[in-house]
């Protein structure tokens, strides 16, 4: 409908069916995005330093069950723990790892934090999901190979070392075999050690898989809880320092203090000062016993030791008399038979 002088035209309204055909004509386009969607993936990279952080704790830990485990056997044969120390590893990483590992369960340092183990090489669900958080933990057959390679291979590798060792096959008058069978142990150590260089390469690179064996089974390292508070204290770290700052201070001074100047400056302040002035004539100011072999000091008077008189006069020239603080010039025997310059 047209109005005099440029009226507004009317639309016909549409048809009942009009959305129907929209909606099929746009459904492919959401069915793209949408499939779209669910092969997006948000990466989340694992930190670092939480998995050497890890690493290091699950050390710890082992030290400190080690020590205890080492007091058990103090009372025993001198020696057997430390003769009997790789089976005592062995024997703690097992521990560990059957109450962790084996049943599902991320170890001390891994559970501070906040990581667990999953298997990289299990299919990942389609849909959106966020990689680091999500994924199935370790199968069985993971399991029971990171306890033969991490248990048993870290015993039969030390019990090698300390056999050959024991032998004595890197001595060049051994035979020719003990010595080929020392240097294939050396190139094993050092191929051991140049992978493990290369591996720690590749994991400060793409953040995954710390060690070998983690690379071998494929056993990742993800976050085992999408929040969590990272709140260090410092007050027992702060505290620790300053005991340590303040044990310093002391082994630096203490030698350079005279005792027995430290000792007459406090004499005023003691509570047994009547009973130091009772005794002043008959103990020895040094020693503070009755004098052994006494000798007077010239021209005080006091009776000394022989011995604590003769290594303080020794000692310093000036030595000055710790009751008159008179400097002492000579000594002579109590019985005033004779006298030492």
């Amino acid at each position: 409908m047209n109005g005099g002088g440029g009226g507004v035209q009317v639309l016909p309204p549409p048809s009942e069916d009009a959305w129907v055909r929209a909606s099929e004509r746009l459904r492919p386009q959401w069915q793209s995005l949408v499939a779209g969607r669910r092969r997006m993936s948000i990466p989340i990279s694992v930190s670092r330093v939480n998995q050497f952080d890890a690493a290091r704790l699950d050390v710890e830990m082992s030290a400190m069950l080690k020590e205890q485990l080492v007091k058990v056997f103090s009372l025993m044969k001198p020696g057997m723990p430390f003769q009997y120390e790789p089976e005592l590893d062995a024997f703690l990483e097992f521990l560990i790892w059957r109450f962790s590992i084996w049943v599902d369960k991320p170890t001390p340092g891994i559970g501070l934090m906040n990581l667990r183990y999953t298997d990289a090489t299990a299919p990942v669900e389609r849909g959106i999901f966020r990689t680091g958080l999500e994924g199935p933990g370790l199968t069985v057959a993971q399991k029971l190979w990171y306890c033969i390679t991490s248990v048993g291979g870290q015993y039969i590798w030390a019990r090698i070392q300390s056999f050959s060792a024991f032998r004595r096959w890197g001595d060049t008058n051994q035979r020719s075999l003990a010595q080929w069978s020392w240097v294939f142990l050396q190139r094993i150590e050092g191929l051991y050690k140049a992978a493990s260089f290369g591996n720690l390469l590749l994991f400060l690179y793409t953040g995954r898989y710390r060690n070998l064996i983690e690379r071998a089974l494929k056993a990742r390292l993800v976050y085992d809880s999408p929040n969590m508070n990272r709140a260090v204290s410092f007050e027992y770290m702060n505290r620790q320092l300053v005991w340590n700052e303040f044990s310093e201070m002391l082994l630096l001074l203490l030698p350079l203090l005279n005792s027995s100047t430290l000792k007459n400056l406090l004499r005023p302040f003691s509570k047994d000062k009547d009973k130091d002035s009772a005794v002043d004539g008959s103990a020895c100011p040094v020693c503070q016993n009755n004098p052994s072999i006494p000798f007077l000091a010239i021209p005080c008077g006091h009776r000394y030791c022989y011995y604590c008189l003769r290594t303080r006069c020794a000692a310093a020239p000036s030595f000055r008399c710790p009751r008159c603080k008179e400097p002492v010039l000579a000594m002579q025997r109590h019985s005033e038979s004779t006298s030492e310059q």
